[in-house]
């Protein structure tokens, strides 16, 4: 049996541990979070490296992917060079794939006109894929980058302008420490409402992004909403029930009911291709996802549960 461990700066409150099979491999894939203790998540890596096929890298990304433009964060240097024999995941490769055929999924597969909605998307720079798919079928966007990193009531509402903002902040954005960018350790596990986040929230028909970044501000009422977003738990799912929220779709699918990262969707197809991220050939990806019948994870959250039509 493959072993997957996905090495998260999250809360280890978020943890879980399951086995699948995938195109004849069985898998045992486990979430490790280390409450936003850097020095924990190397000692981990460390401990485990050459003892499991691939690691994902969860609570961080090794890049943010902006268009055809990438830049490096350096806050999770320590992370990759902590793995020096065991393949290191972080899901860039993927990312905007998955979410680009989700957006696909909502509207050939499940019938949601896209043209005319609005759109807000909590983090643009770091779901690029969902805000240029989302923004190709018509909808309207607000993208709340410089109210979730930066603290300013600015939205973004083109991509041009999101593009424009990356390539001015990025260099100092990709400087910071990960606990001024991303919610880590308990953070994730923190939920509080409050202006001017609620108005964007209640504005939208879809909200779409990083799940950490939706539930940090998610309010109480959000009637016949579409969710579009990466990790959730059962917890999490039925905290987005309770809000009236209609549709949940997940870009990865779910394992014993969790839905995990795009790190270890990757990190099981490095393994599946016995290659290193860096070494994964335009394609390959692609292939593997139809090979598997990829889709998306779709709950209705207001009817009888979890479905995938």
């Amino acid at each position: 049996m493959k072993r997957i461990v996905s090495v998260s700066l999250g809360s280890s409150s978020r943890d879980h541990v399951a086995e699948a099979e995938i195109l004849g491999e069985r898998f045992l894939i486990e979430r490790r979070g280390t409450d936003g203790d850097l020095r924990k998540a190397v000692e981990l890596i460390r401990e485990l490296d050459g003892k499991v096929d691939a690691f994902g890298m969860g609570g961080t990304d090794v890049y943010l992917v902006v268009g055809d433009r990438r830049f490096r964060l350096r806050a999770s240097r320590p992370l990759v060079e902590a793995a020096r024999v065991t393949p290191m995941a972080d899901g860039s490769g993927l990312k905007n794939t998955v979410q680009r055929l989700t957006v696909e999924y909502l509207q050939a597969e499940l019938r949601y006109p896209l043209a005319g909605r609005t759109a807000f998307v909590v983090c643009a720079v770091d779901a690029y894929g969902l805000a240029e798919s989302l923004d190709r079928a018509g909808c309207r966007l607000i993208m709340g980058d410089f109210l979730y990193t930066l603290g300013l009531n600015i939205p973004l509402r083109t991509m041009s302008g999101l593009r424009w903002a990356a390539a001015l902040l990025a260099p100092i954005i990709t400087q910071l420490p990960m606990s001024m960018l991303y919610p880590t350790g308990q953070k994730q596990t923190e939920r509080r409402a409050r202006p001017p986040f609620t108005r964007y929230y209640q504005e939208a028909d879809i909200i779409a992004g990083d799940w950490h970044y939706i539930y940090r501000r998610l309010p109480d009422s959000l009637p016949g909403k579409v969710v579009i977003t990466n990790t959730v738990t059962t917890k999490d799912v039925e905290e987005l029930r309770q809000t009236g929220a209609e549709l949940l779709l997940t870009t990865t699918p779910e394992f014993q009911g969790r839905s995990f990262g795009t790190n270890v969707l990757e990190a099981i197809f490095v393994t599946l291709l016995g290659k290193r991220p860096q070494e994964v050939q335009p394609g390959e990806y692609e292939r593997l996802m139809a090979d598997m019948g990829y889709r998306p994870r779709v709950v209705r959250l207001q009817a009888s549960g979890p479905t995938n039509p």
